[in-house]
């Protein structure tokens, strides 16, 4: 076991009820909290821990976890008339109940057909459809050009990170990926392609991610400021 999900509760903080996801981990040494983008404050506990231990913590943290959980930004709900980017580029939801044909993309809205409560269902259905589409050509191309092969692509719906190589060469990527700009895809397909040379962040492995894109300093810069909001889609 590495981390397991206990439950969820409503804990006042600063005058305001939020919502505390608590984890034991076989690896965590001490109690930790974090505020999660999708999750809220997630506190973290070894073994042997209790949760008045983690509470005694988020006590003595209040004021951080409040500022922070203000900072971040509001999530994006699937709904009709709301603002989805794909590439990057602002796409409007309309929704078409007597329509056929399920989701698509085009002309800067994402058409949905069907029943209004399968809306948001299928709206994020065929964002993981195109950045299965996408993302796996990319990561073909881009391997290609470095003599390497993936032994499958799959995409996620992972918060926690954008991407990942596992040891037997299977590339992961978050389907929230298909809404940043190309150049951002660009270097996430390609730092996961150099993990399949180099399994590490040494030289050799940020050289050869610099030779499959030029977009590394832009791309870092972007998620660094605008990742999170990526992650309040749906």
């Amino acid at each position: 076991m590495t981390a397991e999900l206990l439950t969820s509760e409503m804990v006042p903080v600063k005058g305001a009820l939020i919502t505390v996801a608590f984890r034991r981990s076989a690896r965590a040494r001490r109690v930790s909290l974090r505020v999660d983008p999708a999750q809220g404050v997630v506190i973290t506990l070894p073994i042997r821990a209790s949760r008045r231990a983690g509470l005694a913590l988020l006590r003595a943290h209040e004021e951080w976890v409040s500022e922070r959980l203000e900072a971040l930004p509001q999530a994006l709900v699937l709904k009709p008339g709301a603002i989805v980017p794909v590439h990057g580029l602002p796409h409007e939801i309309v929704h078409v109940p007597t329509g056929r044909g399920g989701a698509w993309v085009e002309d800067g809205k994402i058409f949905v057909t069907g029943e209004p409560e399968f809306l948001a269902r299928r709206v994020a259905d065929c964002l993981k459809r195109l950045a299965r589409q996408r993302l796996a050509a990319m990561a073909a191309l881009t391997a290609q050009r470095a003599a390497l092969r993936p032994k499958t692509v799959r995409i996620k719906d992972t918060r926690s990170r954008w991407g990942s190589c596992a040891p037997d060469g299977t590339l992961a990527f978050c389907w929230r990926l298909i809404c940043a700009p190309a150049f951002v895809q660009d270097y996430v397909v390609a730092h996961e392609v150099a993990h399949l040379k180099h399994m590490n962040h040494g030289k050799l492995f940020w050289q050869l991610t610099d030779e499959l894109t030029p977009h590394r300093p832009a791309a870092t810069a972007w998620l660094a400021s605008d990742g999170v909001s990526l992650l309040r889609i749906g």
